[in-house]
């Protein structure tokens, strides 16, 4: 055997040939991220907690899905975060940490990651409602320092009675328990609310399942 062979370099799959190849880098992370999420997420579809409602949660009613939407609508989700970390000042502040298994008719679910305002998951029955009705139409009432934005408009529109049925319709197929006779009477129990009553029926839920 030559020594010309016994020279010869073997090609071997080294770190230098997978930083050099971008190929081959994209290639590889991506496998990494996609077996990393599977090993995270996969797991939680099975665990009780994350996909089970918490004792005496219950799915929005008419009005309150239509004050989601305009809660998202107008892009509060921006400011306002609803999901209460389990560290001791959040906790002092807000109220319990939020539990998985109060998010499971959120579809999607809110919970944020800016927190320019306040964080809301248990802002339900903390005020009346006559105190968000003067704080939506003008923070500064009551908040002199706020940098809230006022939505005055939500006092005078409407809502479109005729939307809401389709809307529970869809959150049934995806998971949530409602009868047919409460998708059939959704929009009569709307009808001449404005959008300031659904969005402050919204709030009022907020975190209220635990107590």
């Amino acid at each position: 055997m030559s020594n010309t062979q016994h020279d010869t370099p073997v090609k071997t799959f080294s770190h230098e040939r997978i930083e050099t190849s971008s190929f081959l880098m994209v290639v590889l992370t991506l496998l990494v991220l996609a077996v990393g999420g599977l090993v995270e997420i996969v797991p939680l579809f099975f665990q009780r907690s994350t996909t089970q409602p918490v004792e005496g949660l219950k799915p929005y009613t008419a009005l309150q899905v239509l004050g989601r939407d305009i809660y998202v609508r107008e892009g509060c989700y921006n400011c306002h975060s609803q999901m209460i970390r389990p560290f001791r000042a959040e906790v002092l502040r807000y109220g319990p940490y939020s539990q998985a298994g109060e998010f499971v008719y959120d579809r999607p679910f809110q919970w944020g990651s800016k927190r320019t305002g306040p964080d809301l998951h248990r802002v339900g029955g903390r005020y009346s409602d006559e105190w968000h009705r003067i704080h939506l139409n003008n923070p500064r009432d009551l908040v002199p320092e706020s940098n809230m934005p006022a939505y005055p408009w939500l006092a005078t529109a409407t809502v479109a009675p005729e939307t809401v049925a389709p809307r529970m319709q869809a959150l049934r197929t995806l998971g949530a328990p409602y009868s047919d006779a409460e998708i059939a009477g959704a929009a009569e129990a709307v009808k001449g609310k404005t959008e300031i009553e659904a969005l402050i029926a919204y709030l009022q839920v907020l975190g209220t399942a635990v107590k």
